[in-house]
């Protein structure tokens, strides 16, 4: 009787391991994921920076999403749409003067949930036409498998 309630007490330790084991593997995961969703959305925000000092503002908006839906709030208003933000962002930068050097200041980066993050950070343009700061919080989404911001809002 006394091997029976050992085999039985092992029994339990072995499936308390295996459980912990479980939700260790399962977080080690989570975190895993979230790391990787955060190098990548620092890579578009990296890559938007190269563009923008190139003055290829076509190349910048290659981090948003490409669609009537995406939203832009700024100092004048709400923007709907990929077009039209491009077409603002090329009158109110008309030269490199205007467009100047860009550095991207990331805050911090949040998930929301699912595929879904956060950005605060801050902005800061040296321009021959005077210094421009300010600061943002962009809403990042995994599209067809590719990191998109689907709102800005910069002042």
């Amino acid at each position: 009787m006394k091997y029976l309630y050992l085999l039985i007490f092992t029994s339990l330790c072995l499936s308390c391991v295996s459980i912990k084991t479980d939700v260790t593997t399962h977080t080690q995961e989570k975190n895993e994921s979230i790391e990787l969703a955060e190098a990548s959305i620092r890579l578009v925000m990296e890559a938007q920076e190269l563009a923008w000092n190139k003055h290829d503002l076509e190349g910048f908006m290659q981090g948003y999403w490409k669609n009537e839906q995406l939203k832009f709030y700024g100092p004048n208003g709400l923007t709907l749409g990929w077009e039209t933000t491009l077409a603002n962002y090329k009158k109110g930068y008309p030269t490199a003067a205007e467009s100047g050097t860009l550095k991207f200041v990331i805050n911090d980066i949040s998930k929301i949930e699912g595929d879904n993050y956060w950005v605060m950070g801050e902005y800061h343009l040296k321009r021959q036409v005077g210094d421009a700061n300010g600061v943002f919080i962009i809403i990042f989404k995994k599209i067809d498998g590719e990191w998109k911001i689907v709102a800005d809002m910069s002042c």
